[in-house]
């Protein structure tokens, strides 16, 4: 399928449940909060990602309208295991259904990969004693060679999660057409691909749809269902 039948074929309603509207600038304020809200539900988006801080307030203002997430271990993933877990709980508690989890890249860096499997099992663990949390690794793919996404994509799938992306956005690189493929063929269909980190526009979240993502993370999620909508308009 090329661009041209994907946008055809594709609904507003479709295409805005790949997208993740994330507001996880340190400073966004309660007001940036019941704007993101709103979009996220005027356009029908996947979830609207906070930061824990946050998760809370969303809450209060969404009133049930909005699928939240939050992130956690963010952005560096360098964090107590347990403290990830307990920051898993809280979120999950106060309405989370979606964990985006940084893996410790120290010490996937420093091979010990059973532990790097522990830790993000243990955040696995305790979505999955809530029935219906999906969870989210990201591995930094700014930071790894291609074998090491491989391995750590595979690491993922073991753990039990159901996501694995790219990139915080927050640390180094952004997503990549090269990337989201590579992870696409390591997972196999077993786990979803999220592309995150400096998408901006339609034609690049398609891009990264059509290469293997069934996720975009974006802080400019209406931006870019603005211009689906345009080119949907343009092609009729």
């Amino acid at each position: 399928m090329n661009l041209y039948d994907f946008i055809k074929k594709t609904s507003v309603t479709e295409f805005a449940k790949y997208l993740d509207h994330t507001l996880l600038k340190p400073n966004a304020s309660y007001k940036d909060l019941e704007k993101a809200i709103e979009d996220t539900y005027k356009y029908g988006f996947a979830c609207l990602v906070v930061p824990p801080s946050l998760v809370s307030k969303a809450r209060e203002i969404a009133s049930g309208n909005v699928r939240l997430a939050t992130v956690i271990g963010f952005p560096l993933g360098n964090t107590f295991t347990e403290i990830k877990v307990e920051e898993a709980r809280l979120a999950i508690d106060r309405g989370v259904k979606e964990i985006d989890m940084v893996m410790n890249i120290n010490l996937f860096k420093s091979g010990l990969y059973d532990k790097v499997l522990e830790d993000i099992k243990a955040v696995v663990n305790v979505a999955k004693e809530y029935g219906d949390i999906i969870v989210k690794v990201i591995i930094e793919t700014g930071l790894l060679s291609d074998e090491e996404k491989v391995r750590a994509a595979q690491i993922v799938v073991e753990s039990g999660a159901d996501f694995v992306k790219t990139c915080t956005g927050f640390v180094a690189g952004r997503a990549t057409i090269h990337d989201v493929m590579l992870l696409s063929r390591t997972v196999k269909g077993k786990i979803g691909v999220k592309a995150s980190g400096g998408i901006r526009h339609a034609a690049d979240a398609i891009s990264m749809i059509m290469a293997g993502a069934s996720r975009i993370g974006t802080s400019t999620a209406p931006q870019i269902i603005e211009e689906f909508i345009k080119l949907k308009n343009e092609i009729k």
